[in-house]
């Protein structure tokens, strides 16, 4: 058996050798059959082509910053809302041809939510995180009652696909199977892993984090588009029938999961990848760009746009550059894997980024840390857009797509997200004419909470409100569900 293991390890550490990073296994004499089988198991998963093309491109010689392309950027072309001088009849009939996809399978739900709740001082998978106002609701439970409303509605269950890390994989299936899947139907939930890449030195050499183990991390949300093609998911879908893919990041509470209008509009234009923005709500704020450039639309990360294309104004004094990305996106099944499958001319570029990354010393020691000592390497799931053969970017409403999780306290914390859900609980109240003490921003007096299952925007729980033969009187703590 040891014989049969040593002689499986030779090619894999002869590779390594010869791509000059023999250092991976440097500790190889002192560690047990485990820490081996561990080790081994982590240095397969490494392109090492790949990973020789991102250290000529990115590390070695290239300096610290990734330079990106500003030339001929203007605004993106956006469709608006009704309510900001949009084709109210457009979108009437864009949703028509929405609901009629979803009716007929179309479209699945993708959630991408590799993320832990780090940030917010909590310890486990940041869609277990409790978000809503009364019922402390986790961010899971929430996008599942969203996607079973929009099932109701089409008259079918529709399919879900999850991407989680290795980080938290098992708790993320662990907590779906003790909620009993928050009832929806088991079959048409799907988790799957998010892919890692491992980090470098400022010398292209990888990283150990410990004598068995390689530096990883995952390889961005750019890397979704490699993992539903990896993990067998959009042959699933292609078996099912589903030929469009509503893309979101697990931290927004708000997200019209399976929005029928956005999903009308993709499908007219025959995009391939559409996306939502927001106005922004300053010049400085922390959201990329929607711009066009030699025809196509892209994507321009607030921290590559300089401030004073920022803070350009039109002729109205509106922002010249106010088309916030929220990380929303409808995308093509094939066309996901297309750029998956990459090749020449069609693969995602990497970013490089630079970062403190807990490693070891020769003699396995871990170092300690004062500034950045090596290079992760990420995907951006936007950076696909300008392969789209078309693509559609929508208005939407920030007060009812966009609120995040992402700070434990002050700007897009979890106190300023159940704020939000107030302030939309009292718009769809008051657009029935029912009396609500609000303050300035809309927020109300009393805390009350609307399960997506009674109403999931404002004309579906409108239209639920009024069905009601006995309405509920609104004081602290309601709950319609």
């Amino acid at each position: 058996m040891v014989f049969i293991f040593a002689m499986e390890s030779e090619p894999l550490i002869a590779a390594f050798r010869a791509a000059g990073q023999a250092q991976v296994f440097a500790h190889w004499p002192s560690l047990s059959a485990t820490q081996r089988a561990n080790l081994l198991a982590q240095a397969a998963e490494i392109d090492l082509p790949e990973l020789a093309r991102l250290n000529a491109a990115l590390v070695v010689g290239a300096g610290t910053a990734t330079s990106v392309n500003l030339a001929g950027l203007t605004p993106a072309p956006c469709i608006q809302l009704p309510t900001a001088g949009g084709d109210a009849q457009a979108w009437a009939q864009a949703a028509a041809i929405g609901t009629a996809a979803l009716r007929q399978g179309r479209v699945a739900a993708f959630t991408v939510a590799g993320g832990q709740g780090t940030r917010l001082g909590y310890p486990g998978p940041k869609g277990t995180f409790p978000v809503t106002p009364v019922k402390q609701k986790t961010l899971f439970q929430l996008f599942a009652e969203k996607i079973k409303a929009a099932g109701l509605r089409a008259g079918r269950p529709l399919h879900w696909f999850i991407m989680t890390s290795q980080a938290n994989h098992e708790e993320t299936e662990q907590f779906f199977l003790t909620n009993k899947y928050f009832g929806l139907d088991v079959s048409r939930v799907h988790f799957f892993r998010q892919g890692r890449l491992p980090a470098v030195d400022f010398n292209g050499k990888l990283l150990l984090e410990t004598p068995a183990s390689l530096a990883l991390s995952p390889d961005g949300h750019g890397g979704s588009l490699r993992a539903l093609h990896r993990s067998g998911a959009l042959d699933l879908m292609e078996a099912e029938g589903i030929d469009t893919i509503s893309y979101f990041q697990v931290d927004n509470p708000l997200v019209r999961c399976l929005d029928a209008a956005f999903i009308g509009f993709h499908l007219s234009a025959r995009a391939e990848m559409s996306s939502k923005m927001v106005r922004k709500a300053y010049a400085e704020e922390k959201v990329g760009h929607f711009c066009q450039q030699a025809g196509q639309v892209v994507v321009i990360e607030y921290s590559d746009m300089p401030l004073a294309m920022q803070r350009e104004l039109e002729i109205d004094g509106t922002l010249r550059f106010g088309a916030g990305s929220i990380a929303i996106h409808l995308i093509d099944r094939e066309f996901a894997r297309r750029l998956a499958a990459g090749g020449p001319g069609v693969a995602l570029p990497f970013h490089r980024a630079d970062k403190k990354i807990a490693t070891i010393d020769a003699r396995g020691q871990p170092l300690q840390l004062s500034k950045a000592n090596g290079v992760k390497f990420e995907l951006f799931v936007f950076d696909a857009l300008p392969f789209a053969r078309n693509s559609v970017v929508i208005e939407t409403a920030r007060a009812d797509d966009f609120s995040p999780v992402k700070n434990a306290e002050g700007l897009d914390s979890p106190q300023s997200s159940r704020d939000d859900q107030l302030r939309q609980y009292a718009r769809w109240l008051q657009s029935v004419g029912v009396v609500m003490a609000t303050d300035p921003t809309g927020l109300p007096k009393i805390s009350i909470e609307i399960s997506p299952l009674f109403g999931d925007d404002a004309a579906s729980f409108a239209e639920r409100w009024r069905a009601l033969p006995v309405k509920p009187a609104i004081v602290d703590g309601l709950y319609l569900a």
